[in-house]
């Protein structure tokens, strides 16, 4: 059973859709429908050439303007959000689909055997990944509270980390990255929709993981919540890459004392 299954119930219970900024476990990242919602859709655009190519043409547009995306996104938009959020859905939707084929990152087995959407409610988002990932229905969903230890949960994957391994593989300058990350971070809402999908690129280009169902949610609550968005990407940079240094030196002082010791 996966990550996303086995703690997307109980998450449920005290984030909802659409509810902005996601609590925090310490460094855990925290799961929800929007896991649902971003692993159906790169299912989706794995497995139909068709749907990726009419979800990736929204990308930068607005609502409006993106007839093609209604049929595969409005099902999952959250009752009663407004549309910070129902952007939100449609950008991450739009980022999903311009990824190359062999970026998507579908569970084995699911491909062709897509899940059918359905409204996002606390049961629908985890039968959802159990669909995709062909987990028995009905089957008991484990959490923190099942035994589950956390140091099974996983880091949580903010755009700000995946900036630092950019870095850490060589794919970005660390100058580079900065400045994005900083640009990124002084936009308003229509600023950050406009330069995140180049952003997002250029880090899946480097091979750099992105959370999406993290970054929909920092997007969807941008507006009220984006100093607290900003300070985590921030953050957890910074933290990355001191801990890429330090991996760097021990690396090398082993490196030093191996050859030391011939």
């Amino acid at each position: 059973m996966s990550e996303a299954v086995r703690v997307v119930e109980q998450e449920l219970l005290v984030t909802p859709a659409g509810g902005g900024v996601p609590a925090q476990r310490g460094s855990r990242r925290q799961r929800g429908p929007e896991a649902a919602f971003t692993a159906w859709v790169e299912q989706r655009c794995a497995a139909d050439p068709g749907v990726r190519s009419a979800l990736r043409r929204g990308a930068g547009k607005g609502l409006d303007r993106v007839p093609s995306m209604h049929r595969f996104v409005a099902r999952w938009l959250p009752d009663g959000a407004g549309d910070d959020v129902h952007r939100a859905y449609y950008t991450v939707a739009a980022m999903i689909a311009a990824q190359r084929r062999s970026q998507y990152t579908v569970p084995a087995g699911a491909e062709g055997e897509v899940v059918e959407a359905r409204a996002v409610g606390a049961a629908e988002a985890v039968e959802a990944v159990r669909d995709a990932e062909g987990a028995p229905q009905g089957a008991a969903v484990a959490g923190p509270e099942d035994g589950v230890p956390e140091a099974r949960w996983r880091p949580r994957q903010s755009l700000g980390r995946s900036f630092a391994q950019a870095v850490a593989s060589g794919g970005l300058r660390e100058s580079s990255a900065e400045t994005r990350l900083n640009l990124l971070s002084r936009q308003s809402v229509d600023g950050l929709h406009r330069h995140l999908p180049g952003a997002v690129r250029q880090l899946r280009e480097a091979g750099a993981p992105v959370d999406w169902a993290l970054l929909l949610r920092d997007l969807s609550g941008w507006r009220q919540y984006g100093g607290e968005v900003k300070r985590r990407w921030l953050q957890d940079f910074y933290r990355e890459r001191h801990r890429s240094g330090v991996r760097a030196a021990r690396e090398a002082d082993n490196a030093e004392n191996v050859g030391g010791d011939k």
